[in-house]
């Protein structure tokens, strides 16, 4: 018996048309193999047809040319003269071969045209250059096919610039009419973004030698949309590219796959590979247009070819501690280690995120290969960094997906894979659950001026559907792991408890009110018996906003608002009814802060001590060491301006301050910090008192260095908008002074800019806690009136609006 895989095919249609159906139904073969031996075929059939001739060509284009023809893909051919043979003869030998195809019912896309007719239709329709770009011979003349092909790249790489630009502009129209593939319950796997055009344009891009794709699992994602469209084609019998709904189990099964689930779940992380290996090729792209379109104002400036050895060196700017800006990325900074710090992955991508820039491949690939494994519990800067990170808005998605393309999230969070590229068979969601659960987070990050703790309300956001794909109510299951998680990175037992809260009953208000009687008081006391502090309603109320937003625009409206709002209120007034926590006494001063009070007020002038504060462990060749920031304590006779002064030596020598206390220890203000060098090495304690000292008595111009800093920070920023901040009056919250809470994005100068505030409002800082939360900083400040008490109400009023005002909010 004759095997049907190499079978030839004979110049008549019936020939043909039986080798097909064998190759198609009836044989082994499947995938690449399959598309390769059907085009062979095609190519035998289509070469006798043509027979043999003079100075006419055969030329296969597009994705036949690439050798990848579908059970129901299109012939694309074109039929190629070299203008010698009269008009009549060409249009005799293209029926010769167009006929047959169009007898047997195949889809042609043909055309019939000279070199020089070829490459002014090229020149005036990309599809048309592209097809060219795989141009392979079928029959006749080769030398005409080969011409063809040398002048079509010549021609694209001369013009790449404006090819390319429209060539990007396609692919974001296709984007803005079919969406994104790997969002999409009935996905279009040609055009949609990430799809099989997308992979064809990549190829288009390397042929320009400007840039070229990640190579990583792309020739992978390809050939998996490949297979699935055959088996599309296949089972329906028909030349279409949409996965619906009711053909997708046909199509998984015929792909050895359990279900439709599995089978949208491996078409998503084909498109997830498409789409960031063209983020990445197209950022490329624009950075080499950059730099040829600035190179001849380089030469004019620089006189001649430019530095020292022809080179101008690419300025590098410092994000964070071993992470740099480099033409328009976050990228490693030179003496960075990852296989020696396993904080630095999160840390370079909250200074991305934070900086509104993408974080390089190259630098995500040297993470994933050289970054050793994150001790256990977190260390403390680790926890930091992620909520930095989940807090930035929406410049967190891109940076989230960079780590995600080379494993990163599933190595920090194993429970990640039971998420990642899951579908939600659910018309009201737009995302699959892992974007879900980031989006939601990227809204979360808009809300944490309404809660006192932003860091549990952006890894709640993170983390409420992590439960979905596990078996069991995915509350249920998502409280447990919840529970392991915020354990593993560092959350004490209180924390624990509150996210695991958040997980297990992130339903309960949207469900509650749109179901239930408000007004009746067992309604009230489901959601009392479930949350039972204010505080921990409050991050409720923040996530229930943030996961409804994040599903789509029809899960939250200003009814189903004002419902949540109206419960959360009803449910505040009952939890507040019991007896409520007053504010945390702070711990008795130690002898140390006795004696700097003592030196303070004898020599008139600052006293501090600047040391080391263990944080937690990270590994080292010998185990683990300490991971150490440093504590300062100053002491400083009472007078005004000293919050001011501190707060802006502390941001000129870049140290970050993580949290703060301030009081009054024996006629002396005392001011402990805990604060981290943003990068290097911290200044030495002379340093430091020696500015104060110069701050205190106006010699040092602290705002004008802070706005030069403020500049270049914002520059930096560019495009990166965080929810504005909030300044209010904490009712009932002490009896002897006037409580001022603010929060805020933490941003470099920012404790300065509030005690500069308070000091033009006329009050006097008695005490404050300070703490920064991931970006925010939630800070808290006890201010009097010049005579020692506390503001009237409209005072209160008026200093935090001025505040608020003098902040940007």
């Amino acid at each position: 018996m004759t095997d049907p895989q190499t079978c030839p095919a004979d110049s008549e249609p019936s020939g043909y048309a039986a080798a097909r159906l064998r190759l198609l139904h009836q044989g082994a073969l499947t995938g690449p193999p399959r598309r390769a031996a059907l085009a062979r075929l095609t190519d035998q059939w289509l070469g006798a047809l043509l027979g043999e001739t003079r100075g006419v060509a055969l030329v296969a284009v597009g994705g036949y040319g690439r050798g990848e023809l579908s059970p129901r893909s299109d012939l694309d051919v074109l039929l190629l003269h070299d203008g010698a043979a009269d008009i009549s003869k060409i249009a005799a030998i293209a029926d010769r071969v167009w006929y047959p195809v169009w007898d047997m019912g195949l889809a042609l896309d043909h055309s019939v045209r000279t070199p020089a007719e070829a490459r002014r239709t090229a020149a005036g329709d990309l599809k048309v250059h592209l097809g060219l770009l795989d141009a392979r011979h079928l029959a006749g003349d080769e030398e005409l096919t080969a011409a063809l092909r040398t002048t079509a790249y010549a021609d694209w790489r001369a013009q790449a610039p404006a090819r390319l630009a429209e060539l990007r502009e396609l692919g974001e129209e296709r984007t803005r009419h079919q969406g994104e593939l790997r969002f999409l319950l009935e996905p279009d796997l040609k055009e949609a973004r990430g799809g099989l055009r997308d992979a064809t344009a990549l190829r288009a891009v390397a042929a320009s030698w400007l840039a070229d794709a990640p190579r990583a699992g792309l020739e992978r994602a390809r050939t998996h949309l490949l297979d699935v469209r055959d088996a599309l084609h296949l089972t329906t019998g028909r030349a279409t590219d949409r996965l619906a709904l009711q053909e997708q189990d046909q199509v998984a099964a015929a792909l050895g796959l359990t279900d439709a689930d599995r089978l949208l779940h491996g078409v998503y992380e084909a498109a997830r590979t498409v789409s960031y290996a063209a983020d990445v090729t197209w950022r490329e792209v624009g950075r080499v247009l950059r730099a040829r379109s600035a190179r001849p104002r380089l030469r004019r400036i620089l006189g001649g070819r430019g530095g020292r050895g022809g080179f101008v060196e690419v300025e590098r700017l410092s994000l964070a501690d071993g992470v740099v800006e480099q033409e328009g990325e976050a990228v490693l900074a030179r003496t960075a280690r990852p296989e020696r710090d396993p904080v630095l992955a999160l840390r370079a991508a909250a200074a991305a995120a934070q900086a509104g820039l993408p974080l390089s491949p190259h630098a995500v690939r040297r993470l994933a290969a050289s970054a050793g494994p994150m001790p256990q519990p977190w260390p403390a800067d680790a926890r930091e960094q992620l909520v930095i990170l989940l807090g930035a808005g929406p410049p967190t998605v891109p940076v989230w997906e960079a780590l995600e393309a080379e494993g990163l999230v599933s190595r920090l969070l194993p429970e990640w894979e039971h998420v990642r590229c899951r579908p939600q068979r659910n018309a009201v969601h737009r995302w699959t659950v892992d974007r879900h659960l980031v989006e939601t987070a990227v809204r979360a990050a808009a809300l944490t001026r309404r809660v006192g703790r932003p860091d549990l309300l952006l890894v709640a956001a993170l983390l409420h559907d992590i439960g979905k794909g596990l078996p069991g109510d995915h509350s249920v299951t998502g409280e447990a792991l919840a529970r392991d998680i915020a354990r593993r990175i560092g959350f004490g037992p209180a924390d624990t408890d509150v996210l695991a809260t958040l997980v297990r009953h992130h339903l309960l208000l949207i469900d509650t009110a749109t179901r239930r009687d408000l007004t009746d008081p067992a309604t009230v006391r489901t959601v009392t018996d479930a949350v039972t502090d204010t505080a921990t309603l409050e991050l409720l109320h923040a996530l229930t906003e943030a996961d409804a937003l994040a599903t789509g625009p029809a899960a939250w409206s200003a009814w189903r608002a004002s419902l949540v709002a109206d419960l959360v209120r009803r449910a505040a007034a009952a939890l507040a009814g019991g007896a409520e926590e007053g504010p945390r006494a702070p711990c008795p001063p130690d002898p140390e802060a006795h004696r700097l009070a003592r030196e303070a007020l004898r020599t008139g002038g600052p006293a501090l001590t600047l040391e080391p504060r263990p944080e937690g462990t990270v590994p080292s060749d010998d185990g683990t060491v300490p991971s150490v920031g440093m504590e300062l304590r100053i002491a400083v006779p009472d007078q005004p301006g000293v919050l001011p002064a501190a707060a802006g030596v502390l941001a000129l020598h870049r140290l970050t301050v993580r949290a703060a206390d301030l009081r009054a220890v024996d006629g002396a203000l005392l001011l402990s910090w805990r604060v981290a060098a943003e990068y290097g090495a911290p200044p030495e304690a002379a340093r430091l008192r020696n500015d104060l000292v110069r701050a205190l008595d106006g010699s040092l111009d602290v705002p004008g260095r802070l706005a030069e800093r403020e500049a270049a920070y914002s520059r930096r920023r560019r495009g990166v908008v965080h929810a504005p901040p909030s300044v209010t009056v904490a009712a009932a919250a002490s009896h002897g002074a006037t409580v001022l809470e603010v929060r805020a994005q933490d941003e470099p100068g920012l404790l300065h800019r509030i005690g500069r505030a308070l000091e033009e409002a006329g009050v006097w800082v008695r005490s404050a806690r300070v703490s920064t939360l991931g970006a925010s900083a939630v800070d808290a400040f006890y201010v009097t009136a010049p005579d020692g008490a506390a503001l009237t109400p409209r005072a209160a009023s008026a200093v935090a609006r001025a505040t608020e005002e003098a902040l940007g909010g």
